[in-house]
Formats: C-alpha cells, sequence, structure tokens
C-alpha cells in the first residue's frame, strides 16, 4: 500500500488566494515600514486587517491593451509545487494589492492600469561574462515557462495561494553567466513618475530595489512570476515581470522589474533603506519573531473568513533551511 505524506510547503489547490486581493499587497507594507514618515502605528494596524474590496468583479482588472503575452498562456503546471489549501479566488488577488509606486490605496489596481508594458527592455549587468539588454519578449521566449503554486505571506499579516506562471530565477541567471565573484543579485524595477505618480514621493528611495544572495537566486523555489490565473501577470501584480520568493515576505516580491545585476556587495534593499529596525535584507518567514507592531503567529486568509498558524519560512523549510546555517547572528527574519 502506497502512503503519500505531504511536504510541509504543500497546500490544497482550493488554498491558492483569490487573484483580486493579491493586487493590492504593497500599501499597507509601506506604510508599516515607513512608520512615523506616513502613519500613526495604530493606523497601520486598523489597516493590516483591511477586508478586499466588496465591489471587485471576477477576473480581476481588465489591462488597458491586449498582452503581446497572451499567446503564451496557459502554461503547463509544474506538480512538484502543490498547495494544502484553497487557491485564492482570482478577483481577490488581483484587486487587494500594495504598489506603492502608484499610491498607499489597498485599491490601487485601477491607477496602475497606466503602467505601458511595451516597449520593456531588461538590462542584465554587473559582474557578468558580457552586459546586456533584452527586449520582455525576447526574454520569454528563452525562458522555460510553467506554473507553480504557492503560497504568499505578506509582512502585513495576511496571505494567500496563487498559481504563478513564469520561469525559475536560476534559468535568468545561467542566461546571465555571472562571473564567480558575484555574490548577490539586485533587482531594480521601472521608474516613470509621470506614469507612477506614487514615485513624486520624495520620502520614498526609488526605484524600487531589493536583493539575494547567489545561493538565494539559484534555489529552485526562486521564481520570475510573469503571469497568474493561467493569463499574462496583470500591472497591478507586477507585470511583465516580478520575483516570487515564498518562503519570505512580500515585500521582497520586486514588482515591474528592469534590471538584474549581480554584484559583490550586498544591496540594500528599499524598506531596508526606509526602516532598516523593522526591515531587512533577508526577510524570511517565522511566526515566532514578531514585527514591531503587530505579531506574525498567525496570518488572515484572503477571500476566507478565518486565520492560519503561520509556519516556519512559510512552510518551505525543506528547500530552504540549508541556505541560513552559519548565519544566526544575522537578522533573518525581518
Amino acid at each position: 500500500m502506497l502512503i503519500k505524506l505531504k511536504r510541509g510547503w504543500e497546500l490544497p489547490e482550493r488554498a491558492a488566494t483569490p487573484e483580486a486581493v493579491f493586487h493590492d499587497r504593497r500599501r499597507l507594507l509601506k506604510a508599516a515600514a515607513a512608520g512615523p514618515i506616513l502613519l500613526a502605528a495604530p493606523a497601520l494596524l486598523t489597516a493590516c486587517d483591511e477586508a478586499p474590496a466588496p465591489t471587485a468583479r471576477a477576473g480581476g482588472a481588465v489591462a488597458a491593451e491586449p498582452d503581446p503575452s497572451a499567446h503564451l498562456y496557459p502554461v503547463a503546471r509544474n506538480l512538484r509545487y502543490r498547495l494544502d489549501r484553497d487557491q485564492t479566488p482570482e478577483a481577490d488577488a488581483t484587486t487587494y494589492n500594495n504598489y506603492y509606486e502608484f499610491g498607499s490605496s489597498k485599491n490601487i489596481w485601477k491607477k496602475a492600469q497606466a503602467l505601458p508594458l511595451r516597449p520593456w527592455t531588461v538590462v542584465i549587468d554587473g559582474l557578468v561574462e558580457q552586459p546586456f539588454e533584452i527586449g520582455i519578449d525576447e526574454l520569454l521566449a528563452k525562458m522555460p515557462l510553467e506554473e507553480r503554486l504557492y503560497r504568499h505571506r505578506c509582512v502585513e499579516a495576511w496571505s494567500m495561494a496563487v498559481p504563478w506562471s513564469g520561469f525559475p530565477l536560476k534559468a535568468l541567471v545561467d542566461l546571465a553567466k555571472p562571473l564567480g565573484s558575484a555574490k548577490y543579485l539586485r533587482m531594480t524595477t521601472f521608474h516613470d513618475p509621470e506614469v507612477a505618480s506614487g514615485q513624486k514621493a520624495p520620502w520614498y528611495p526609488w526605484p524600487y530595489e531589493e536583493g539575494l544572495t547567489i545561493a538565494e537566486a539559484t534555489n529552485e523555489l526562486a521564481f520570475i512570476a510573469t503571469g497568474i490565473y493561467g493569463k499574462p501577470m496583470p500591472k497591478q501584480n507586477g507585470a511583465p515581470l516580478r520575483l516570487a520568493v515564498p518562503w519570505k515576505y512580500g515585500f521582497k516580491s520586486a514588482k515591474g522589474i528592469v534590471r538584474f545585476q549581480f554584484t559583490e556587495i550586498r544591496p540594500v534593499s528599499f524598506w531596508e533603506e526606509i526602516q532598516s529596525s523593522e526591515y531587512g535584507f533577508w526577510a524570511n518567514v517565522n511566526p515566532n519573531v514578531p514585527h514591531p507592531r503587530w505579531s506574525q503567529a498567525s496570518e488572515r486568509v484572503l477571500g476566507a473568513n478565518h486565520r492560519l498558524e503561520t509556519q516556519l519560512f512559510n512552510g518551505y523549510g525543506e528547500f530552504v533551511a540549508e541556505l541560513y546555517k552559519g548565519l544566526e547572528g544575522e537578522k533573518l527574519f525581518m
């Protein structure tokens, strides 16, 4: 008799977060990270308990123009990456988002439609054999697209479970051919204040930057998402390229990436620069390490009326725990 034991990271497919809820994930994060720069702590805590907009349409937002990559989707699902909870409704994951480039409201998906997705050029440089630029459609043609079901855990203590389409970040690292001296991968997002009015705010260190170690970037879980729910990525969710690292808090998941730079110097990430006492470089999920202003022991599930206990590394410890051996002196979890 064959008995299959689920791994800690596996969730039932029905547990994936709705697409609409996921779209507005960055408002609270930014407000919370900025601390006194923006809002008082009580207001931030209230915002963390915000519910998805009740008027969100099924299927989420509609892009202003057709996405040239639409013919690529849906892509084959990689069954190695499953869920142990219901998949989040698409309408929730695509209309409940943080995207401070467009403002601090959770209901930011409408403003995000102003972002033009073509032309979109990606720069790959730094400590590589040969720096180069590549158009988004050419890049997609070179990458092995697949679908993965991942949990997503926001530092604001809400969560979702979504079907990302995209490619392993390692495939891009292999394309870049970094030198042996490269220790980190810095990712930079678009910067266009005329389109994204939130980038006119002088108290934020635009453009948004994030970073991973090379070991993290080449871990099998690290993923560049280009689509969601079997469709091209909506603008509010990070089109055309966003990072998905499911064992970390969501603020590591940079949206609208335009540059991948390999470096030997550890990047100072966007939220770390704003409030390093609350947000560090590593940002790994740990239920036993509270945020200075709220507990991380449980999470509010988007599209549901219940909370779940938060898992160490968001349930993906068997894949990533070894990455952090010997780093116990670092601020690994927030």
